[in-house]
């Protein structure tokens, strides 16, 4: 007489869900084996034009920097000269609605005809105008064993809209350094300079604040042939077509020295178009009637940079 238990024909729930996954895996082995047929191999050529999407997206959330930080130019030589620029205060408001939807973005950026690839930030485009930039900073040189404190450097409600910086490597053969783009679109609230101190650095004319020069309303961006301003950033250097340089330059004499340029345009349609307006020019002082006294406004309806070729050489 042969007995047999039921348990023994029954499975565990993870012994099923074993079952289960083995079943899959043979079935996807399957499916890919029955692809597998069309793949066919890439030669050099084609695998030369396989590019991918390298980048990037960013955003700052309370963004703040303030501290005794400074930044300081010293010429050498047998008597020095120093510009610094200390005791740095930054900030930027944030934009909740689009802090992913309008981010900073860093991509490395295919040319093509044989140049070198790019590294591209862009900014956000920043459409509401609600990202604005708040800034100051103390000033002054010394030169000659004299020691010289200019003020406060202040910038209040930077607002830019989608500029973007390129680097590159200089295509010029014997040429080192770093070719550069750049595009700008930016509105400046307040552009401030108070000779005897910052104090308050949130608002444009304290009364507690005798002296200072103020440049209001600034306004920079691409224009058209007539000077009407056509709310796009302006570009100031194109890494392709009109590209910017920074290196070190040797001369015959072994000087060396800093050098910051723009080449010239090479496409017919020359260099970019930027233009530029001021709302008030204002010189604030004691000494003056009044207080005050209101240049007006200033315009600059079309500015082209057809070359830029600046040499930071030692001493003066």
């Amino acid at each position: 007489m042969v007995m047999s238990s039921s348990a023994s024909r029954l499975q565990s729930p993870q012994a099923a869900l074993a079952s289960r996954a083995v079943i899959c895996a043979m079935l996807a082995a399957l499916a890919f084996a029955a692809r597998a047929g069309d793949m066919k191999p890439l030669n050099d050529e084609e695998m030369s034009g396989v590019r991918g999407s390298d980048g990037l997206a960013f955003n700052l959330r309370d963004f703040s920097l303030t501290g005794p930080l400074t930044l300081t130019y010293t010429s050498p030589g047998p008597s020095p000269t120093k510009l610094w620029l200390g005791n740095f205060s930054l900030s930027r408001s944030d934009d909740p609605s689009a802090t992913f939807s309008d981010p900073y973005t860093l991509r490395v950026v295919s040319r093509g005809a044989g140049l070198a690839d790019m590294i591209r930030l862009t900014e956000p485009a920043n459409l509401n105008g609600v990202l604005k930039w708040q800034f100051a900073a103390d000033w002054g040189t010394s030169a000659n064993g004299i020691d010289f404190n200019g003020g406060a450097l202040l910038v209040q409600d930077l607002v830019t809209r989608g500029g973007s910086l390129s680097l590159t490597t200089p295509a010029t053969p014997g040429v080192e350094g770093i070719a550069f783009g750049l595009a700008l679109q930016a509105d400046i609230g307040n552009l401030i300079i108070r000779p005897r101190g910052r104090d308050d650095i949130t608002q444009a004319d304290p009364a507690t604040v005798t002296e200072q020069l103020r440049f209001s309303g600034i306004k920079l961006g691409a224009a058209d042939a007539s000077g009407v301003m056509l709310n796009t950033p302006w570009a100031i250097a194109d890494a392709t077509t009109q590209p910017g340089i920074f290196n070190a330059i040797t001369d015959a004499s072994g000087n060396s020295f800093l050098h910051i340029g723009i080449g010239w345009p090479t496409t017919a349609a020359g260099a970019s178009i930027g233009g530029m307006s001021i709302d008030s020019i204002v010189f604030k002082s004691d000494t003056l009637p009044g207080g005050q006294m209101d240049l007006g406004s200033s315009r600059i309806g079309t500015i082209q940079l057809q070359y830029l070729d600046v040499k930071l050489k030692p001493g003066f």
